[in-house]
């Protein structure tokens, strides 16, 4: 059952400008926060996205997109242009971005305390508008479970050693962090990704879910690892498929009760069925993404047929 309270997710939206051999450019709503905060509503959650529009075309485009999905936008009145990204797939559908991207955000007052909050990608680790994103995640910790996300892009996260200290002072706020194997692969070079995410329970989290493609997923928790195989699915593009995997996990945690406040204790007591379960519920997610063009995550219907399919 869809949770009955607020999540915000605090981030980014991205104008995705997605270059296919032969066509014309095409814009998709995107950035990695607005998609997970999409991909909740469109599960049936009160979603709040706390982030940057500006007053241009590619604006007005994200803001309609993201209500026409249920999404609650909340923004801190800037006029700078709403960012951009030049994608381009590859044969195999697989993306590359090239940023322009201005990230100040200013303090916006919550004034709904949020059972959860998400945040991670840009938003959390690009200057100056990532302190804005921490002193709200550690005012929210009282109250409210947070998760996580690093959605590494290089191109903007400067020097490795100083954007390692921004990430992993995230994870060390959050109660659940999800990554892929190539951003724990970029943080950390040589390092296997499972290793690096046992780390990082060190810091903090409850869980750390790492995604693998076309490897599936697994979850690194204190007491072992728990892996789920990624559903069989004719790939389209993988635009978006992180960010419904986060959504889908999120989902299936409020649906076992494991977000809002109290629930952080229990988050640590996890059991392996129920973590088995939300990395099936996240993997569909994922996997219904990739079977269509853009970040276009399920709804909670089609999440349903892609569990019982799968």
């Amino acid at each position: 059952m869809p949770d009955h309270h607020d999540l915000l997710v605090v981030g980014e939206c991205v104008a995705d400008i997605v270059h296919l051999p032969g066509e014309a450019p095409r814009v998709h709503p995107g950035g990695s926060p607005a998609n997970v905060a999409y991909g909740l509503a469109r599960l049936g959650h009160r979603a709040v996205l706390l982030t940057q529009l500006g007053p241009d075309d590619n604006g007005r485009l994200i803001r309609e997109h993201l209500v026409s999905g249920g999404v609650e936008v909340r923004t801190d009145g800037s006029t700078t242009a709403t960012p951009s990204a030049a994608v381009t797939l590859d044969g195999a559908g697989r993306a590359t971005y090239a940023f322009d991207i201005t990230w100040d955000l200013a303090p916006v007052p919550v004034d709904r305390a949020p059972a959860h909050v998400h945040t991670g990608s840009i938003g959390a680790v690009a200057e100056p508008g990532s302190a804005t994103v921490l002193d709200l995640l550690r005012a929210a910790r009282p109250t409210a479970t947070v998760s996580y996300d690093p959605n590494v892009r290089p191109a903007l996260m400067g020097e490795r050693a100083a954007a390692v200290r921004r990430v992993e002072e995230c994870v060390g706020l959050s109660d659940l962090v999800k990554a892929s194997d190539e951003d724990l692969e970029w943080l950390h070079p040589g390092e296997a990704p499972e290793q690096v995410a046992e780390r990082w329970l060190g810091l903090g989290p409850a869980a750390v879910l790492v995604t693998r493609g076309g490897d599936g997923a697994l979850a690194v928790l204190p007491g072992g690892r728990i892996a789920v195989a990624a559903p069989e699915v004719e790939v389209v593009d993988t635009v978006g498929a992180g960010d419904a995997f986060m959504s889908g996990a999120l989902h299936a945690l409020a649906a076992h009760g494991l977000i809002g406040e109290g629930a952080r204790e229990r988050l640590r007591a996890l059991d392996r069925d129920t973590v088995a379960d939300v990395l099936r519920h996240a993997a569909a997610s994922a996997a219904v993404t990739v079977s269509r063009a853009g970040a276009s995550p399920p709804g909670a219907h089609e999440l349903r047929a892609a569990l019982a399919h799968n």
